[in-house]
């Protein structure tokens, strides 16, 4: 680009000149911009006068010392005073580059109805106007476009529009209508009534507007919403369909083929979506977003050894190293390599997975029978990561628990308490552990401390009920803390099951089964089996009794409250 002649030259050398748009994002305009070669007549506005030629310089220098502001506040006046097209522009160019809104508007209407025949001119006052919400002015400019045989934008105003009130959206729609029956071979026109439709719930009419145009005149834009429109009326199966052929037509799409992937994955056709990211790679080697969604897609499809690749090559790179060092530990694991998984897990650093691979680091470690290294991890965890300290405390106590380490468990949340009096996570974790001890009073103490605090706390308050329930004769107490849980949280399978055992312990089977095949309908956990089955053994529905405790023992074959359950009932821990 050539470098902008000295300024006085120019306005000298002509009353009324224009300055060079279109100057690329990374450079400000006032900077680098060649004088356009178009002029105004001069004859129309006459000459600039000294005190406009010298705001123009001063706002040109100071663009050289980038004090923009200057800049464009001097351009910003000087286009409002002489109404030049050329000011009005180079105002509007700065404006832009600086995302200075109200600047860029005002200076984009004074291009546009000075530079009537100008396309640029007008597509730029339509696109300003609808990021200001004035959709009916816009519309007026971007049929000038369309006039012109411009490129237009009706895509972007029908898109802006998405956060506005319906009855924005109802008067932009209309005006969208009776612009198509004016210009019905308009793709962008097409898409923008499609988009509006799909904003106020008209799906299947958007989807029809679109199948309705010639294949040839479809757009990216409008087959991605097509797709998108098909998938949401779960017509996957169409959506691919159509997605496949628009990459025919346009095979270097990243956006199509991107979507395209991504439907496959939801589809669970995992080798095609593999295949989709590899091209998508091939054709954007830096973009390291695609080479870390193909190596989820990899994990996804348990095909551990190519997630390696390139986890191990984004890792190299420096880009999502620690999404990547999290599921490297993952892939490893799977693998068997115990070593380079624990290696793995280390290396993540604080942020979303810091504290997943600890917990998965810790874990590993216990099943290792290295409980005193995992206990150093997590102690160096809380001194490095103090932010981390309470859930690190969980995750170890958890561990320990699991581990049935409970004596190292019950040590370990009495020291964090200490330092975290006041937590009610550790404070229930603290009851869960005394439940196990079998130190009720304990247990109550914690729980009624949290619901002291926290009045709506379903979790606590069910916790709370059903130990009563299942360890005390204090059954009608525990009713109604249950029902109080039930009353904030009634989509809750686990305060369900909770209802349906305080029932039976009351004595109401057939209240108690109502609540328990609820709760196992949407939640079918060996505990939820346990209960059922026994309230149904004892309504005499053995056959399905088995059944039910065969189905959840498949499951969980080492449930303690599955076996003890059949021999207290059975007389033996096996069916």
């Amino acid at each position: 680009m050539n470098r902008l002649a000295p300024l006085v030259a120019l306005l000298f050398l002509a009353g009324c000149q224009s300055i060079a748009p279109n100057t690329p994002d990374e450079v400000p305009p006032v900077q680098d911009a060649a004088p356009a070669t178009e002029q105004a007549d001069a004859g129309e506005h006459g000459s600039f006068s000294q005190e406009t030629l010298y705001a123009l310089l001063v706002a040109e220098l100071a663009g050289q010392r980038n004090r923009f502001d200057i800049a464009l506040g001097n351009y910003v006046q000087q286009a409002n005073a002489t109404q030049d097209p050329g000011v009005a522009e180079r105002s509007f160019r700065i404006a832009e580059y600086l995302g200075a809104e109200q600047a860029a508007l005002d200076s984009a209407l004074i291009w546009a109805r000075n530079a009537p025949d100008n396309l640029d001119a007008q597509r730029a006052a339509a696109v300003q106007l609808a990021r200001g919400g004035r959709y009916e002015e816009s519309l007026e400019f971007m049929e000038k476009v369309l006039q012109g045989q411009g490129d237009t934008h009706f895509d972007f105003l029908a898109l802006s529009a998405a956060e506005t009130d319906p009855d924005t959206r109802a008067g932009l729609l209309q005006s969208f209508e009776r612009l198509l029956k004016k210009y019905p071979d308009n793709p962008q026109l097409a898409f923008g009534k499609a988009v509006l439709l799909q904003q106020d719930g008209k799906s299947e009419e958007a989807l029809a507007l679109l199948e309705a145009q010639p294949s040839a005149q479809q757009q990216v834009p409008s087959l991605l919403l097509q797709a998108r429109l098909l998938h949401a009326l779960d017509r996957g199966d169409e959506a691919l369909a159509l997605l496949e052929k628009g990459l025919h037509r346009h095979p270097e799409d990243k956006r199509l083929r991107l979507t395209y992937a991504r439907l496959l994955v939801e589809h669970e056709r995992l080798d095609e979506a593999m295949s989709e990211f590899a091209t998508l790679i091939q054709q954007n080697p830096t973009d390291d977003d695609l080479r870390f969604s193909m190596a989820l897609v990899c994990m996804e499809a348990e095909a551990w050894r190519e997630a390696i690749v390139y986890l191990e090559e984004l890792i190299e790179r420096g880009s999502h190293v620690d999404a990547a060092q999290f599921n490297l530990g993952r892939a490893q694991q799977a693998l068997g390599d115990q070593n380079k998984a624990l290696q793995a897990f280390a290396q993540v650093g604080a942020g979303n997975e810091y504290l997943p691979a600890k917990l998965m680091q810790s874990q590993l470690l216990y099943s290792l029978d290295r409980d005193e290294e995992a206990s150093r991890v997590l102690a160096k965890a809380r001194d490095e990561q103090p932010d981390y300290a309470i859930q690190l405390y969980l995750i170890e106590i958890e561990a320990l628990s699991e581990h049935n380490r409970t004596t190292q468990a019950w040590k370990l949340v009495q020291q964090a308490l200490e330092q975290y009096p006041d937590d009610l996570s550790l404070l229930y974790t603290r009851a869960m552990l005394a439940e196990k001890r079998g130190d009720l009073d304990q247990l109550e103490h914690d729980l009624r401390l949290i619901i002291e605090r926290e009045p709506d706390n379903a979790m606590a308050i069910n916790a709370l009920g059903y130990t009563l329930a299942d360890r005390t004769e204090r059954h009608q107490e525990a009713l109604e803390l249950i029902e109080q849980a039930y009353r904030i949280n009634p989509d809750d399978p686990a305060i369900m099951d909770s209802l349906g055992w305080v029932h039976f312990r009351l004595g109401n089977l057939q209240e108690a089964e109502r609540h328990l095949r609820k709760a196992y309908a949407q939640f079918a956990d060996h505990e939820v089996a346990a209960h059922l089955g026994e309230v149904l053994w004892v309504r005499g529905e053995r056959r399905e009794a088995r059944t039910i405790w065969a189905q959840a023992l498949q499951k969980e074959p080492d449930s303690a409250v599955l076996r003890s359950t059949l021999k207290r009932l059975t007389g033996s821990e096996a069916l």
